[in-house]
């Protein structure tokens, strides 16, 4: 899931997020990551040596404070933003692309999750339900295991919508990070064992 920048493209990246504002480099290290859902994060070495060639070629100036260096855009490299617009744009399309992939791996890994845990809720069921080989017996049990069933169902059906409408609220604010999927799976694993344990006699 990690986005590879074609040549230049993380320059001209740089470029317009200090067009926004100026930024040192550990909050243009933040504004990359949130802009990508967490799946690409560049390392100190790979934002300050572009960044020292982006000053080396006027487009953008550095201030040193007390504590960190402001870097902030020039009329320069607004001018070398407006002329390449058409590429900036390509690379917001793909960064869209990309977080948009992510979303959908979290949404088959909760479908999936959901179906494995209605089957095991479906068999604890049947395992619950009376012998109606013998007689006599006092078949009020099996109607309240279907009735528990189908409630269980339903609020299984419920956390998944709701589970999948705030997944898309992260994806398009580009706030869905890498790690999402294994730890979804990991904590529905842990539901799923949980509610089991709590059906043994």
């Amino acid at each position: 899931m990690t986005p590879t920048f074609a040549h230049g493209s993380l320059r001209l990246y740089l470029l317009s997020l200090l067009a926004e504002r100026p930024r040192h480099g550990y909050e243009l290290i933040q504004a990359l990551s949130e802009r990508f859902g967490g799946t690409y994060s560049p390392s100190a070495g790979t934002i300050y040596p572009r960044l020292a060639k982006l000053e080396e070629e006027g487009l953008v100036t550095k201030t040193a404070g007390e504590r960190k260096t402001v870097y902030e855009i020039t009329d320069a490299g607004r001018a070398e933003l407006a002329a390449r617009a058409d590429d900036l744009r390509d690379i917001e399309s793909e960064v869209t692309d990309s977080v948009r992939r992510l979303a959908d791996e979290v949404r088959t890994g909760v479908t999936e999750a959901m179906k494995s845990l209605r089957a095991d809720l479906a068999s604890a069921a049947r395992h619950a339900a009376p012998d109606m080989s013998k007689p006599h017996q006092d078949t009020r049990p099996h109607g309240d295991s279907n009735r528990s069933l189908r409630e269980a169902d339903m609020v299984l059906n419920e956390f998944r919508q709701q589970l999948r409408a705030d997944l898309r609220t992260q994806a398009y604010r580009a706030q869905l990070p890498d790690a999402t999927v294994p730890e979804l799976r990991r904590q529905l694993d842990e539901v799923r064992a949980s509610i089991l344990a709590s059906l043994r006699p």
